[in-house]
């Protein structure tokens, strides 16, 4: 079987999810078992796969290992320099439900796609 003109793509492990509102990469397990390390107290995933699939994707592109520092452009760039040490992903394929959005609204936090749709 040729290759030509078949298109390649990259994949993520099926089992790694991006949430949606801060980009952490973990395992479904992870999210389950964990929740978000940044997101957990407003949009409760522990325990919750309702949420999971809604709120996190299993698509998305780059993985950028970030240590905690606020020092990093690429933090600043991405806008996880508050957030905590772990992999994130650079562009995730999906938005958050709208009313997860107005919930997040109605508490003051700001909702930015990673989807790329948003420029500066």
């Amino acid at each position: 079987m040729s290759s030509v003109g078949q298109k390649r793509t990259r994949t993520t492990p099926k089992l790694n999810r991006a949430c949606l509102l801060c980009g952490v990469v973990q395992s479904m397990t992870q999210f389950r078992n964990e929740g978000c390390p940044n997101c957990e107290s407003v949009l409760h995933y522990q325990d919750n796969e309702d949420v999971i699939r809604e709120c996190t994707s299993p698509t998305f592109e780059g993985l950028v290992a970030m240590n905690g520092s606020s020092k990093s452009w690429v933090s600043r760039w991405l806008r996880i320099e508050n957030f905590v040490s772990g992999f994130y992903a650079v562009r995730i394929v999906g938005k958050l439900p709208d009313d997860i959005r107005n919930d997040l609204n109605a508490q003051g936090i700001s909702y930015r796609p990673r989807d790329g749709s948003v420029q500066d």
